[in-house]
Formats: C-alpha cells, sequence, structure tokens
C-alpha cells in the first residue's frame, strides 16, 4: 500500500489510495492508540455525494498533570480515492492566537512531533467497514405516479369508470418478518403511496405479501434478488387496486371536465355546518350537479351542497341558491368562538371566511363595553360579545335573522347581556343611546373561579344538613360597580350599504341630553369615552381606497371623517373579488358630531 506524504504544516492534507488497514502518517510510527493530552475525532464517510457516513469523536488519553493541560490545535488528514471515499481526523492541539493560529511543535501550548501520528487503533476499528461498501450506490426506485382514467364528456357521474389496475411487484415473507423486510432489506423498494396499504395478504396464512414500487422483478437490483434466493423469499406479481373512492375530488375533476376548463378545478367551496356553499363560474354550470356529488363524495362532513344563484342584492342580505347533490337541508349548526348558532342559511347571511374578523372585533371590546350591534345578523358579534360580559343591544331588519339572534342568545345563555330587536338600523342606532341610558345594563361581575364555585356548593351542602349552619365567609357583593348606561361601541357590519347610515350619528345625543343627568354623565366621562364606530364597507378604487371610503363617510355624516380624526383606523379585512375589497372604517365620534 502506497503511504501518504510527510506532514508538510500545522494542517496537512495527505492523499492516498483507499485506506483497508493500519496506515503510518508521514512516516511517523507510532504505536500508541493516541499520545496524551489528544482529543480526537473521526469522521469517515464513502460512497456517492457522501450518502453515508459514520462520525466518531472520541477523547482519548488523559492529561500527564494539571500543567499540560491545554486545548492543542488541529491538525487534519485526509485520505481521497477515486470513486471518493475519505477519511478525516482532527486531533486538538494548543489554543489558537489572535489570528486565529495555532502553536507549533516545541512552542508553548504545543505537541511532540510524535503526537501527530494517524490514530492507527481507531482507523483500523473503521476502515473494514468503509473496505465492503460499494463505492457507487444503485439509484433509488421513485414511487408510481397515478391518475385516474380519463372520461371527458361524461354527462352523468359513473364512479366505475374510475377504476385503476396497476400491475406491481411483491414478495411472499413470513408474517414475523414483514417489518424486518419493509423496514431494511427492502425499505427503499417498499410501496409508499398516500393511503394504501403496503402489506397484503396471501394465499398462504404463514406470510403476508410486501408490495414493491416497481412494475418488473428485473428492476431489483442483483444483490438483493440473491438474498432474497438465498432465504427463499418468492418474488411475485400483485396487482393493486385503485377505484373512485381513491382519487381526491380535484383529481376526478380533472378527468372529467373539458381540457379548457381544467386550469381552475372548481373544488373550494365555503362550509357553513353541513352545508358546502359554491359559487360556479356560467363556464362550469353544464357539470354543476357532477361537480356538487364530487365534493359531497370526497368531504364525509358534508350533506348537502348547494350553489350560489345570485347576489347579495337585497335588504335582507340573503341570496336563492340550488341543491346540487345530497339533503334538501338548510338548517346549519355551528360553533364559533365558543358560541353555538343555528339557522336557516337559505333566509339569512352567515359568512364563515368571517370568523377572524368576528373574533378581532369582540377581542378589542372591554368586558363593561356597551355594544350596540345595529346589523347584527344572527349575532357573530353580539353573541361572543354578551359571553365576554359586554353589554349589547342588537338587531336584524331580517325577521329570519332577528329570530335567529333570540334563539342564539338563550342558547348561549346570555340573554342577560344581549338584548334583541327587529328594527331598521337607522332607527335603532338614534334611539339605542336613549334605550341604554333609561334601562342601563347592570355593571360587569367577573365570573367566580371554580375555587369560589366549589366553595358556595360545599356552604349550600352544609345548610342543607344543617339549617342552622351559618356560611363561614360572608357572600360576595352583587353589584360590582355603577350600572352601565352610556355606549361604548356602535358595529356596521354591512359592508354592501353600511357607511350610508352614518347620518345616524349626527346629533345622536340631541334627545340623549334632554334627560335628566345625561349631559352631566357625558362630560365626566370625557370626549375619549365618546362611542366608537366600527364600519365596514367595500371598495372598487383599488389605486386609492382610503380616499374613496373617506370621502363617501364624509358625505353620509355630513361632517369631515379624516385620517385626524379621533382613534382613526382603516384596516383591511380581505379580498371580495378581484377588483372589490372589504375594509373596516374605525373613528371616534366628537362631541360636534353627537350635538
Amino acid at each position: 500500500m502506497q503511504k501518504p506524504s510527510g506532514v508538510q504544516s500545522n494542517n496537512p492534507v495527505l492523499h492516498g489510495p483507499a485506506i483497508c488497514g493500519p496506515v503510518d502518517a508521514g512516516g511517523i510510527k507510532d504505536n500508541r492508540t493516541l499520545a496524551s493530552r489528544t482529543n480526537a475525532s473521526l469522521i469517515i464517510s464513502k460512497g456517492r455525494d457522501g450518502r453515508r457516513t459514520r462520525r466518531i469523536r472520541s477523547p482519548i488519553g488523559k492529561q500527564d498533570s494539571a500543567a499540560q493541560r491545554s486545548p492543542v490545535p488541529s491538525t487534519t488528514f485526509t485520505f481521497q480515492s477515486s470513486p471518493p471515499a475519505h477519511a478525516e481526523i482532527f486531533i486538538q492541539r494548543g489554543r489558537p492566537d489572535q489570528a486565529g493560529c495555532f502553536p507549533k511543535a516545541g512552542q508553548s501550548g504545543g505537541g511532540r512531533p510524535t503526537e501527530l501520528c494517524m490514530l492507527r487503533r481507531l482507523i483500523s476499528q473503521q476502515l473494514n467497514y468503509f473496505a465492503k461498501m460499494p463505492t457507487t450506490l444503485p439509484a433509488k426506485p421513485t414511487q408510481p405516479v397515478l391518475s385516474p382514467p380519463v372520461h371527458r364528456g361524461l354527462a352523468v357521474l359513473d364512479k366505475s369508470l374510475f377504476t385503476l389496475k396497476v400491475p406491481l411487484v411483491a414478495v411472499r415473507v413470513p408474517i414475523a418478518q414483514t417489518t424486518q423486510y419493509r423496514r431494511a432489506e427492502l425499505k427503499d423498494f417498499a410501496l409508499h403511496l398516500p393511503r394504501v396499504q403496503s402489506i397484503a395478504s396471501d394465499d398462504s396464512p404463514e406470510h403476508r405479501r410486501l408490495i414493491l414500487c416497481i412494475s418488473e422483478k428485473s428492476q431489483l437490483p442483483t444483490e438483493i434478488l440473491d438474498l432474497l434466493a438465498q432465504r427463499e423469499i418468492d418474488v411475485v406479481q400483485h396487482e393493486v387496486k385503485f377505484d373512485y373512492e381513491y382519487w381526491s375530488a380535484d383529481q376526478i375533476l380533472q378527468a372529467i371536465l373539458p381540457e379548457e376548463l381544467l386550469d381552475e378545478s372548481p373544488t373550494s367551496f365555503t362550509q357553513v355546518g353541513h352545508i358546502a356553499h359554491l359559487n360556479l363560474r356560467d363556464e362550469y354550470l353544464p357539470y354543476r350537479h357532477m361537480i356538487g356529488q364530487i365534493i359531497l363524495d370526497k368531504n364525509k362532513s358534508l350533506r348537502t351542497v348547494v350553489n350560489k344563484l345570485d347576489t347579495i342584492d337585497n335588504v335582507f342580505r340573503n341570496f336563492k341558491m340550488e341543491v346540487l347533490a345530497g339533503d334538501d337541508d338548510f338548517i346549519a349548526q355551528i360553533s364559533e368562538s365558543g358560541c353555538f348558532f343555528k339557522f336557516d342559511f337559505s333566509q339569512v347571511y352567515w359568512n364563515s371566511r368571517l370568523q377572524g374578523e368576528h373574533a378581532r372585533l369582540v377581542d378589542s371590546f372591554s368586558h363593561n363595553d356597551v355594544v350596540v350591534d345595529a346589523f347584527a345578523g344572527v349575532g357573530p358579534f353580539a353573541i361572543p360579545a354578551g359571553k365576554k360580559g359586554c353589554g349589547v343591544l342588537a338587531s336584524d331588519l331580517n325577521p329570519a335573522s332577528a329570530s335567529a339572534l333570540a334563539e342564539n342568545a338563550k342558547t348561549n345563555k346570555v340573554e342577560a347581556n344581549v338584548r334583541t330587536a327587529n328594527e331598521d338600523a337607522r332607527d335603532f342606532i338614534r334611539q339605542s343611546v336613549l334605550d341604554v341610558w333609561s334601562t342601563p345594563f347592570p355593571a360587569y361581575k367577573a365570573p367566580l373561579s371554580t375555587k369560589a364555585k366549589g366553595k358556595l356548593a360545599h356552604e349550600a351542602a352544609k345548610r342543607v344538613l344543617d339549617p342552622s349552619a351559618t356560611p363561614s365567609t360572608p357572600q360576595p357583593e352583587t353589584q360590582a360597580g355603577p350600572p352601565r348606561k352610556l355606549v361604548d361601541h356602535f358595529v356596521m357590519n354591512l359592508p354592501d350599504s353600511a357607511i350610508t347610515f352614518l347620518d345616524a350619528y349626527r346629533g345622536l345625543y340631541k334627545h340623549l341630553y334632554a334627560l335628566p343627568g345625561a349631559r352631566e354623565a357625558v362630560d365626566a366621562a370625557g370626549p375619549g369615552k365618546l362611542p366608537m364606530v366600527h364600519c365596514y364597507c367595500f371598495t372598487k378604487d383599488m389605486a386609492s381606497a382610503e380616499e374613496d371610503i373617506l370621502a363617501r363617510a364624509t358625505a353620509a355624516l355630513g361632517m369631515p371623517v379624516t385620517t385626524q380624526t379621533t382613534d382613526y383606523k382603516l384596516r383591511f379585512v380581505r379580498d371580495v373579488a378581484p377588483k372589490k375589497e372589504m375594509y373596516c372604517l374605525e373613528f371616534r365620534l366628537s362631541p360636534e358630531m353627537v350635538a
């Protein structure tokens, strides 16, 4: 064996053929495993792209004395061959100086020249392992890429047309060794597809079939074939069947829709309870029933699929819809923000995509706030706010929405905090400040902790057993503060036209100031406690959205609404259409506006 060249520098690189046994480094012969004061790490890799590596970091030997316990500089020996195989050994000696250089042998902190030897025993233990490794590795087989049979122009959905049979190879292995072959010997060849088991039954009860991702026995490497033959493992053909249930909705639609409609498969929908709500473009309408059935089949939580037939252009904010597949049942039951909602989806407005916006606005309310929701719908703002402790006046002009709102308040046990109505929004806003003043909400009381509830239950149980017993602690006060008589927030969630109702705030307190003590209470609270307005709106002016919204708000209110208005914010909510955006305009009413 050719020996590497001698040590040329503090960090020599030694070139030579593949290493198969003990080696002398640069003619320095040393039988010791490692000189004292040496910490060693061995890193060996072999194979294409270094795919197989073995790393050893092993401090060997002890310090001769406390005075010689200085770190040692790094010396690297690299053995290279073609195909690539190399071993690297790092011997730490000394501490680097400010320039990053290590002390040389003979200097303070350095080691003896003989300590730059190869770690003979350490290398010997590892190189036999790499000598047996192949220098080139077989290419890892790829998993089959599958798609359903294509049937364009299909008028009626026929599920049997989407069955695909794929011939593959399998090996018959004893039951007890199935996992061993799948995870070790045949790991790279085992079938790995979503929702497909790679283990199948066999005619023999003592065996199972491990399905491979190849279609021909000849695709297995010779080494594996020899191993299987030596162990008497049979290689057989195995057919895997993929039916309609296996394919996704998008894959089925890609197989049946005309090629000019494949760029955007209509598989997206909004889910409201058990109902999937689609908004299909005109070009997909001839295939709408098949699309609806496929979406229903591929989403087990659905029972009804509908398509919107028109836009929301009526005063009640609902729209006509067509049932494409499933039950003709529009009574939806959903949970949002810890609250339960039930309503007739065909009669009211609900948008699940606004769930995050509902939560954001409710989170901005304080427990002690009074909120007026003039376009309340079935209560996505009002019910969570009432559950938080806010006093809420909520109304909707749609009788179906107002009825569902009242029922949802009872279901969620917040009817004491949420007062519902079925009124016009403009009249409701103007009357709300008078109603809250004349019939105020009691002060917010924080709910009892679990410990306090347990204590009260224990006291109640004691009084049942001994009526003469008195509570060991006084009962908490039922009133935590003064009643809530002023409105803190107005919510206007009707993006299409809410901004036109801003005129309701001009002179809002005119009649309130006529009531005894009202003006004094408002003045005592100060301008910073006048109500905040949260007005949702659309805009089609993409380039100047803020200017457009502020101009319309100013025209509706009859007073300037600008970026300088107190507590002004304009928040983007979502894209509604390619050239239509939804925003929330927020500002605090001024004394001039409400006077």
